[in-house]
């Protein structure tokens, strides 16, 4: 992992964007100058972030972040990128709960003015969990701080979460649900399955991620309890902290309308994705922070309600995140940075620990 590269997250040039934003944003606020235009290092293979600051004297929103859908163009991990969407989830999480939500501002569906849809919210300042390397390796603030620090942050996280599914009206969510027929859990998974579709079509299928969903039936709930909001992409990378404080939730597109545990086995699973990784590179990373024993207790006592059916529910994590290791890993192969071999199951970075849980040997 410290030698591999690191896959490419983008295909156009900041400085290009930042001139065409500020010809953008004259259209909006006439005169104003956007200055400090940067592109953040954790920027992600999927939607893209800018960073800018605006001077201009009718407006309270000075520092900005801008999210613009993926280049089209650019083998895209997801075959979609809904920002009215993800603007409209983040408006109504601002509006019903008390979760710091980051202000949006403006929302741009024409891909014109900088090449696919995009908004613009107001910008937090603080410090995110590294994802490269993790923050379940050494030399970060993170593995730096006390167990009371991580703790705290921890304690801090899972709260966000019980807030989240507690306090936003269930029938604003329901937007969400995709297209087709059973329950909202059947939906997504039956979304998932037409998103693996699409990540192999006219390539070698994955043995190991056809076999999850196989698993998957097996492990079905037999009650999947009532559909809530879900944050989506719900990890501690994805929360911008002052402190071990949450100042600001991010990246909202992955939101859905499923049970409780969706959100919770995606917490769980992608902690231990890094803490698997950093201990098979010979760390001990951080083997007492985000345990699903622990997670499960606080947010029980938080909401009332106690997590069930985590096994599915993990196992559904890790699949889902299969699926977009395997897209991410082709889309390498497309821009000539690996080979693709014989055997599609080993482009899955945790394709052991996925095994594993199919097996039902891992927990």
């Amino acid at each position: 992992m410290a030698t591999a590269p690191r896959p490419r997250t983008s295909t156009r040039e900041p400085e290009e964007l930042g001139r065409r934003l500020a010809a953008w944003l004259d259209t909006k606020l006439p005169g104003a100058k956007v200055t400090n235009v940067s592109v953040p290092g954790s920027n992600g293979m999927s939607s893209e972030t800018l960073l800018f600051d605006i001077e201009h004297p009718d407006t309270p929103l000075r520092a900005c972040a801008l999210r613009l859908a993926a280049d089209p163009a650019a083998y895209t991990v997801f075959p979609t990128y809904d920002m009215p969407r993800q603007h409209r989830v983040m408006s109504l999480v601002a509006e019903h709960t008390d979760l710091p939500v980051p202000r949006v501002q403006w929302l741009e569906e024409d891909p014109e003015p900088l090449g696919a849809p995009f908004f613009v919210m107001a910008r937090a300042e603080g410090r995110v969990p590294p994802d490269v390397m993790p923050y379940t390796y050494e030399g970060n603030w993170l593995h730096a701080a006390t167990d009371a620090e991580r703790a705290a942050l921890q304690d801090a996280s899972i709260s966000l979460l019980a807030r989240l599914h507690d306090q936003f009206p269930r029938e604003e969510a329901e937007f969400l649900l995709p297209k087709g027929e059973g329950s909202p859990l059947r939906r997504h998974v039956d979304a998932q399955r037409a998103y693996y579709s699409w990540v192999v079509g006219g390539l070698a299928p994955s043995p190991l991620i056809e076999g999850a969903f196989a698993r998957l039936e097996e492990l079905w709930p037999r009650d999947e309890g009532p559909a809530v909001l879900n944050w989506g992409d719900a990890r501690i990378g994805n929360v911008i902290y002052d402190g071990f404080t949450p100042v600001a939730v991010l990246d909202w597109e992955m939101a859905s309308y499923v049970p409780r545990e969706v959100d919770l086995g995606w917490t769980v699973y992608l902690h231990r994705f890094f803490q698997d990784l950093t201990v098979g590179f010979g760390q001990p990373g951080l083997p007492d922070f985000l345990r699903r024993e622990d997670l499960e207790r606080r947010y029980a006592e938080l909401t009332g309600h106690t997590p069930r059916d985590m096994e599915f529910h993990t196992l559904y994590a890790a699949l889902r995140h299969g699926i977009v290791m395997l897209r991410i890993a082709y889309r390498q192969a497309y821009f000539g940075e690996v080979e693709i071999p014989a055997d599609p199951d080993s482009l899955i970075l945790h394709h052991a620990s996925l095994a594993a849980m199919v097996q039902g040997t891992y927990w």
